[in-house]
């Protein structure tokens, strides 16, 4: 069988073509079965149950300093112990007054006046404090910690703002720090939702409109990928109710991703399958038995790539990463539930008039002409080595570009337009050259809180140490560099902080901060790839082997996805900076990428594969079955392939670079995989390989002729060669 356009139940396309039994032939009734009824009537009770569940997912989102670090980090444990102290984790805000030429007395006066306003208005933690003025008389900043009782971030920054929105002409107002960087961010993540769903429903509907040609057929696979959504958001709601998981603005954009791209892609090879069955089989329900049957285990094993990849996510350290697993997993559970349950039903209830104009009439034969795929695989098999040196020799010049991969994304470069808050940063250190605006943020026990503050003061790299708030048994001190936030010097700061802390003994001091926390990051992402890659490997190699019972072809489609993922993202590093104009790119990256494109990948190359396995199930010499695998699933997975590039590629409409990056990758690499490795480096690899492609498997030891239900023996069995391209957006 193969991806929706296999042929284990009958064959041909001419007027051969088998058509069933004769009507009413036994007493079968002609209307559709029982469990179409029942099908049906369990997913409206299901998504009346669901739909308030569903509602409720944005509520439990987190998209907290902590939900994006590592779980072992020091910079995580002191977010964590400020969180608990008294009036909570606090808003930490620089307001930034900057005029060209100079700040005028009226200028100073009037900033006095909003920073007593602000420090009058909310709780503070340290009161006022000391306005700093920059050299050249230009900038003056006021810090506040502004404790959790005030309010929630965002709606503490916007207070402030609509204060600093009151200045003089000419004068420049900003409201930055790490506070006003995560009010920006907190923004960003509130409008995901609505711009995603909006923008990855009208693709996927123009493309499901242009690759059916019907004014209704698309409706059909649209409203199970609403279903499919509503689904996961409500089962992904009760495990973060139940368990401990986490769901970030991150994890939910790519939830909403990837049920529409992989339920689309499902619907897209099941209904394939099913146009094809009902010109040889007379009634719907019978077509879409054989359908489900046919292409059934490839979509099983196409879903099961993808959600054990993403399970492997569970022994990342990073917590967006840890909780994307599951979350991505629930979403594709979902999508192929009801893909394989929901659409079926509606789809027979239907019956053929759902194609019209194009409908397939019973017996009917099929526009016959020779596809590109036909022309492209006889081509191959010509010149297969030298196909595959080349394409081979390709992807590995474009993943060298991987070496020009900008450093790691820093906050201030996170998104694609700046905000006040960035503005403000590079405003500070344009201002402030010579130290660091915003704080190092140390935690030690309050016993020796006297011996830790020593420690920091002495700590080359460090000017002034703020005692701050002391609850619980801790004590928070703000320590500032010499150097600029985010330099390779006040990282240097840190990690002589780190040691210096560490030797206080009974302390439990931990540094944390902006800059410290984009170094765990760092590390932390360097220690998930080590680990995570190897899982997603033999994880994916483990089903193919199950599937393709053999050892070959596993690792053969392995290393081509591997190969697709480097080269993609070496195009990513070759144009992030020079053409996006990125300063960074996210730690997360590689990863994210890696396991997307290796568990999403696979599976168009699982399609083919399994395609000329079937092929040489049923007597197809080996050597001749590449041909009439390649025409017969080419043209449905370029549809799917282009279609799950498209959804991904809704990631770049997003204002945050992380999703943007993300969203690039993995699309370029669906792309390649689908149009350059699968369609010339796998066919021309298989032809080299020949019968050892199945090695160690029986048909690595002869061509098979085999018997049985796979075999020519089967009554219902035709060889699979000689079908028509299916792939209307193709045709």
């Amino acid at each position: 069988m193969d991806a929706g356009t296999g042929t284990g139940t009958g064959g041909g396309t001419g007027a051969g073509t088998r058509t069933g039994a004769p009507p009413g032939a036994g007493g079968r009734r002609k209307g559709p079965r029982p469990w179409v009824w029942g099908v049906l009537t369990l997913w409206v009770v299901l998504a009346a149950a669901l739909v308030p569940l569903a509602g409720k997912l944005a509520d439990v989102q987190e998209d907290e300093v902590v939900s994006y670090l590592p779980a072992s980090a020091q910079s995580t444990d002191v977010a964590r112990v400020v969180a608990d102290m008294p009036g909570g984790d606090t808003t930490d805000i620089s307001v930034v007054y900057h005029r060209d030429g100079g700040l005028t007395a009226d200028d100073q006066a009037a900033a006095g006046a909003q920073a007593r306003e602000i420090a009058g208005r909310f709780e503070t933690v340290g009161g006022l404090g000391t306005p700093a003025a920059s050299a050249d008389g230009q900038t003056l900043v006021f810090n506040f910690q502004i404790a959790e009782s005030a309010g929630e971030p965002g709606d503490v920054v916007k207070d402030v703002r609509e204060v600093t929105d009151r200045h003089a002409p000419g004068l420049d107002v900003l409201v930055g720090g790490p506070g006003g960087t995560d009010a920006d961010m907190d923004e960003v993540f509130s409008s995901i939702d609505g711009t995603l769903m909006l923008a990855t429903l009208l693709v996927v509907t123009i493309l499901l409109i242009v690759t059916y040609r019907s004014p209704f057929l698309w409706l059909v696979p649209l409203v199970c990928v609403g279903v499919a959504e509503v689904a996961t958001r409500a089962v992904v709601y009760l495990l973060v109710e139940v368990g401990d998981l986490t769901v970030t603005g991150q994890s939910g954009g790519i939830m909403t991703v990837l049920v529409f791209g992989a339920g689309t892609d499902y619907a897209l090879l099941l209904i394939a399958r099913y146009r094809e069955e009902l010109r040889r089989t007379e009634r719907p329900f019978d077509a879409m038995a054989k359908s489900l049957r046919g292409c059934g285990p490839a979509l099983l094993a196409s879903a099961g790539t993808v959600v054990a990849g993403l399970l492997c996510l569970l022994a990342a350290d990073m917590n967006n990463l840890r909780g994307l697993g599951p979350v991505g997993a629930v979403a594709v559970v979902c999508a192929l539930a009801v893909m394989t349950t929901l659409l079926p039903a509606l789809l027979v209830l239907l019956g053929r008039r759902v194609f019209w104009p194009l409908i397939p009439a019973l017996g009917s034969t099929p526009r016959v002409k020779r596809s590109a795929y036909a022309r492209i695989g006889a081509y191959v098999v010509r010149r297969p080595v030298g196909i595959l040196a080349l394409g081979t020799v390709l992807l590995g010049a474009l993943a060298i570009g991987t070496v020009k991969l900008p450093g790691d994304l820093h906050m201030a470069d996170s998104f694609t337009e700046k905000p006040d808050s960035v503005v403000a940063a590079q405003t500070l250190a344009q201002a402030f050259p010579e130290r660091a605006s915003q704080p190092i943020a140390v935690v030690a026990r309050t016993e020796r809180a006297d011996e830790a503050q020593r420690v920091a003061e002495d700590t080359q790299g460090v000017a002034d140490v703020a005692r701050g708030r002391s609850a619980d048994g801790w004590t928070e001190f703000a320590v500032f560099a010499t150097d600029r936030p985010e330099s390779s010097g006040e990282e240097a700061t840190i990690k002589r902080l780190r040691g210096a802390l560490g030797d206080v003994g009974g302390a439990q001091a931990a540094v944390g901060g902006s800059t410290a926390e984009g170094m765990d990051k760092h590390s932390a992402t360097a220690r998930d790839q080590k680990v995570v890659v190897p899982l997603v490997l033999a994880a994916v190699l483990l089903i193919l082997v199950i599937l393709l019972r053999g050892l070959v072809a596993p690792l053969m489609l392995v290393g081509a996805v591997a190969l697709v993922w480097a080269a993609s993202l070496g195009i990513g590093a070759l144009v992030f900076e020079p053409v996006f104009g990125f300063e960074g790119a996210d730690p997360g990256l590689p990863l994210l990428s890696f396991v997307f494109l290796v568990a999403l990948g696979v599976d168009y190359g699982i399609f083919l594969l399994h395609r000329m396995r079937e092929e040489a199930l049923s007597g197809t010499p080996s050597d001749k079955t590449v041909v009439p695998a390649l025409t017969a699933t080419g043209g449905v997975i370029a549809s799917a392939g282009f279609v799950l590039a498209a959804t991904f590629s809704v990631l770049t409409v997003l204002p945050l670079v992380m999703l943007v990056e993300l969203g690039f990758v993995v699309a370029v690499g669906v792309l390649l995989d689908t149009f350059v490795v699968r369609t010339f480096l796998v066919t021309a690899a298989s032809s080299v390989l020949g019968r050892r492609v199945w090695w160690p498997g029986a048909l690595a030891k002869a061509d098979a002729g085999a018997k049985g239900p796979d075999g020519p023996d089967d009554p219902d069995h035709t060889a699979p060669g000689g079908r028509e391209d299916p792939s209307p957006m193709m045709a």
